[in-house]
């Protein structure tokens, strides 16, 4: 059997071919990075060094990052910093809200670093983020990418009595690697999140996400994925882990094309009304087509 140690060199050593990130420029990539520094504000698209930040930002979409920069927990897969956070932006919600309404979006992505540091996790300036860009942009949809919360259901409630147009939060591994990947958080927690947010609105969209190569098994990847129909997750996103540096948890594994094709052969058998799997699929990659397309069918 080949060891772990034997399998880390391997992919530490060379990326195949199917993995290809194109380094970011153009005139409305440097248009956006100055938007956002006018505004100071941040987005995950480059504090997490996102692999389709090229094609993203050329189509003028972007995850706004919002709490800061700088997180209280510290993921081995992440590369947002970790630290004592500096205090809120009071005007963070209003900054937010005139970028996206300068980007003319049709969907915006909010994310942000967890702070546990906040009596509700950051969860009012959420719902803050929300109505800014709905009174700006009321055409826009808004999708949150939002913390576990630590599993409690009143953070959460202030999020979906805003009513967001999708529910987001990834439990980014197999529930075996949490304390190793993830040691602050709790896959518990990630599924109350989930299930909760369809017991305080039936009507909800919800969405979470998978990292493969980090050490699960396939049956693990199989047996998350129930687990995430079980609690009416809608859309599901799987993609390749990528180390961004040598201090992170290693790749153990690159995944080929055809078995992301697999996974997501799986979730719409499993159910899930939308399935992006590829490599370079990340949480916010096509989220403006998922929007769209989920509200369009919830119309009809």
């Amino acid at each position: 059997m080949e060891s772990t140690e034997g399998r880390e060199a391997e992919c530490a050593g060379r990326r195949p071919s199917w993995i290809r990130v194109r380094a970011p420029n153009g005139e409305t990539y440097h248009w956006l990075k100055r938007l956002m520094r006018s505004k100071k504000l941040h987005t995950v698209c480059e504090e997490a060094h996102c692999p389709n930040m090229a094609e993203c930002w050329g189509n003028r979409t972007a995850t706004f990052l919002i709490l800061g920069d700088t997180c209280t927990r510290n993921c081995r897969f992440c590369d947002v910093k970790t630290g004592r956070p500096a205090p809120l932006d009071p005007g963070e919600a209003q900054h937010v809200a005139q970028a996206v309404q300068a980007m003319d979006l049709k969907h915006a992505v909010i994310t942000s670093v967890d702070r546990d540091d906040l009596a509700d996790g950051g969860a009012s300036v959420f719902a803050a983020v929300i109505r800014g860009i709905r009174e700006l942009q009321p055409d826009c949809t808004v999708e949150v990418l939002i913390p576990d919360f630590r599993g409690q259901i009143d953070p959460l409630r202030v999020v979906m009595d805003e009513r967001p147009d999708i529910l987001n939060h990834n439990v980014e591994t197999v529930p075996r690697l949490f304390p190793k990947i993830q040691p602050q958080c709790r896959y518990d927690w990630s599924l109350d999140v989930l299930r909760n947010a369809k017991k305080l609105w039936p009507e909800a969209v919800t969405k979470s996400g998978i990292m493969v190569g980090l050490g699960e098994t396939m049956e693990e990847v199989l047996k998350t994925m129930k687990d995430l129909r079980a609690v009416d997750v809608d859309i599901l996103t799987v993609g390749q882990y990528l180390q961004p540096s040598r201090q992170h948890a290693p790749i153990l594994r690159y995944y080929e094309p055809e078995e992301f094709e697999m996974f997501e052969e799986w979730g719409y058998e499993m159910g899930f009304r939308w399935v992006e799997s590829a490599p370079l699929v990340r949480s916010s990659y096509n989220a403006e087509a998922q929007a769209s397309a989920l509200s369009q069918s919830a119309e009809t």
